[in-house]
This record gives structure tokens, C-alpha cells and sequence, in this order.
């Protein structure tokens, strides 16, 4: 490795923090034996990372001959994080230590204009840290999911709210001091499956809510495009001159299979309002005009997922849903109608976050700057 002294140390410690992170807790001579690393250099970074309250040293390991070795483990409560989810009519925010756990979930109603929203943010940042303990590093980053398109921390194009090209990072780091980290919603969701549910190399996360999102894991690390736009399949073309999008063209996935989509035309056919609550009701009664418009959702992601095999060949793709969640036999249905060969062996799975999916990734984003390392395997609070 070509650097200064100073760089290789850095990127050491990070090694070993990451090491501690994931496999602890683990002694020191097991840490010098799985990065090649001397005993004396892991002892002196792992003396910096005790000073620093990064690490801990718990107790010592069994062991039947000689020395005990002390056993280190992360310090998850050196720091939280701020993750929020600005969506068209609810915000969600979530404060959790370093480990995504100690979470603390809040629901706030969201119908800010492009003037007021930037306020509103601001309000629920300094209601969601009031009562954050004392830690040593405090808050250490916000993560924002935005139901749209992002590029360099900055809003592209948002079809449901007029947030585009609004300095919501610079507005929120001049008033809390902290980094903030801007992200489509199907890219953290894609983040937050992969970190805490499926730990594998090639990951498609579909989050189907009033959009159709799509978050691409490809070698273990998110894959943005040249601008941000990888991976939106809600907006590929599945009916020739069909419904006008937001995003301009006619046709798209999300005009026929998102909620927003479904639930407007059970609410055209019935003459009435409806929201996913009595769409489920009217299902389970064996309505059909409800049966049937599922029917369509299967059709129509099946034809989605189809394009999403072809294109990318995924180990794993999670779908994240309402109509998932509350049919479960769903995700069968569109299996049974993946005709498509090289989908074999791609698994077809729900999501295990749900509606934490968005907030738990953005909370893994901050968490992975503010530790600089690159790999992150967490799991959830039994």
C-alpha cells in the first residue's frame, strides 16, 4: 500500500474498529490474527479506540490454558443517530444508538408546502434530540429518506412533494452542527434489509407505497447511477400509451401496481374513498372488484420483477408492501408467474423491516461515516 504513515494507521484503525464491530467481542491476539496486523500495532490502536470511548473492554474469554485475554466489544452507546422519513403525508423520525437499537419512533402529520417544510424539519429535529442521553459523542449524524430521486445530498425530482432542489442539508446542518445525509427512501430501505435481514452480496429491495422505489445492492455496496436515478423501476414502461406519470412518460409500473395506484381505482369502481384498511377488509370478505384489482398488482409486479432479472440477476429481491405484509400469499402468486429462467435461483422474500426499513437504513448510513468503515452487519432487538 502506497500512503503516509498517517493514512495506513487510519485505515488500520478503521479495519480493526470495523473487526471489533462485527465480530465482537473478540480479544486483541484474535484481532492481531485476523488482520496480520502486529500484537503491538493492534494494542496501540486498540489503546487509542479505549481513549476515544469507541470500544469497551467487557471481561475475558474462557480459556483453559494461560492468561484469560480481555475481550473487546463496541461501545454502541458512545452516540445516536437521527433517521426521518419525509413522506408526502406522514414523517417518521427515529433516534437509535450506533447498533440501530434503543430506537425511539415518532409520527408527525406532514402537509408542508415547500416553504413551510424546511421549518417543520427543523421543529422535529429539536423535538426528537430533547431528551437524548448524555454521550460522549452525542448526536453524531441525521439521515434523510426522500420519496424521490436524489444526487449529491440534493433533491432531483420528487413526484409527490414540491421539495425539489430545497438546501435541506446545509439548512439542517447550520442549526444542529451534525453531518446530514440525504438519500432516496428505496435506497436506505434497500440499506436497511441488507444490513439487519439479508446478508447477501446482490440485493433488490422494491418498497411499493405510493411510488414504486427501487434500492440496488450490487458486491455488498449501494449502486447509485451516474445521477442518482439507478434502479428506478417504478418508472419503466410496462403499457404502450398508457397512464401519465409524474416523471413524464406514459405507462409506468408504479401507475398500475404502487398503493397510490390501486387504491385509487378501487376508489374510481366503488364510487368512494378508500385507504389500505378497508381495501384489506373488502378482500378478506371475498370482494370482487378487490380480489381482482390484487390480481392486477400480482400481474403487474411479476411483469416488473421480470425486468428487474433480466436487468440486474440479483441473489435476493425483497419486496416491501402493505399488500405483502397483510397477504402473505401474494408473494407466492407472483412467484408461480416468473417464467423467466435465469429467476431460478433468485429468492423472493418479504420485507423483514417494514415500515422501518427507510429509517433503520438511513440510521446505517450515518452510522457507517461517523465510524468510517465500509462493511455493516447488525441485527434486530429481540
Amino acid at each position: 500500500m502506497i500512503g503516509s504513515k498517517e493514512l495506513i494507521r487510519d485505515l488500520n484503525s478503521h479495519f480493526i474498529l470495523e473487526r471489533i464491530l462485527l465480530d465482537g467481542p473478540i480479544s486483541r491476539a484474535a484481532l492481531a490474527k485476523s488482520s496480520g496486523l502486529s500484537k503491538a500495532t493492534v494494542s496501540a490502536i486498540v489503546q487509542e479506540l479505549l481513549e476515544q470511548k469507541l470500544i469497551v473492554e467487557i471481561g475475558s474469554d474462557d480459556t483453559s490454558m494461560g492468561r484469560k485475554p480481555i475481550l473487546l466489544s463496541f461501545r454502541e452507546t458512545c452516540g445516536y443517530v437521527l433517521s426521518i422519513d419525509v413522506n408526502a403525508s406522514v414523517i417518521s423520525a427515529m433516534t437509535c444508538n450506533l447498533r440501530g437499537q434503543n430506537c425511539r419512533l415518532k409520527l408527525y402529520p406532514n402537509q408542508a408546502g415547500r416553504e413551510e417544510i424546511l421549518p417543520l424539519l427543523l421543529s422535529i429535529v429539536r423535538d426528537m434530540t430533547a431528551s437524548l442521553p448524555e454521550t460522549p459523542f452525542g448526536l453524531v449524524g441525521l439521515g434523510l429518506g426522500i420519496h424521490g430521486s436524489v444526487h449529491k445530498n440534493q433533491v432531483t425530482f420528487s413526484p409527490y412533494t414540491p421539495y425539489e432542489q430545497l438546501p435541506f442539508c446545509q439548512a439542517l446542518e447550520e442549526a444542529f452542527q451534525v453531518p446530514v445525509y440525504l438519500e432516496n427512501e428505496a435506497n436506505l430501505s434497500a440499506i436497511g434489509e441488507h444490513t439487519f435481514c439479508y446478508h447477501v452480496p446482490n440485493l433488490v429491495g422494491i418498497s411499493i407505497h405510493a411510488g414504486i422505489g427501487t434500492g440496488m445492492i450490487i458486491e455488498n455496496k449501494l449502486y447509485t447511477g451516474f445521477n442518482g436515478n439507478a434502479g428506478e423501476f417504478g418508472h419503466t414502461i410496462i403499457e404502450v400509451n398508457g397512464r401519465p406519470c409524474p416523471c413524464g412518460n406514459q405507462g409506468c409500473l408504479e401507475q398500475y401496481a404502487s398503493e397510490r395506484a390501486i387504491l385509487g381505482q378501487y376508489a374510481l369502481q366503488t364510487g368512494k374513498a378508500q385507504n389500505i384498511d378497508t381495501f384489506v377488509e373488502a378482500c378478506s370478505r371475498q370482494e370482487p372488484k378487490a380480489l381482482s384489482l390484487l390480481e392486477d398488482f400480482v400481474l403487474y409486479m411479476s411483469i416488473g420483477i421480470n425486468n428487474i432479472l433480466n436487468s440486474v440477476n440479483p441473489d435476493m429481491i425483497v419486496i416491501n408492501s402493505s399488500f405483502t405484509t397483510y397477504f402473505p400469499q401474494v408473494l407466492t402468486h407472483i412467484q408461480e408467474r416468473l417464467q423467466n429462467r435465469m429467476g431460478r435461483h433468485c429468492h423472493l422474500v418479504p420485507s423483514g423491516l417494514q415500515d422501518t426499513s427507510i429509517l433503520l437504513g438511513a440510521a446505517c448510513v450515518c452510522i457507517r461515516s461517523f465510524l468510517g468503515i465500509d462493511q455493516l452487519r447488525l441485527t434486530l432487538e429481540s
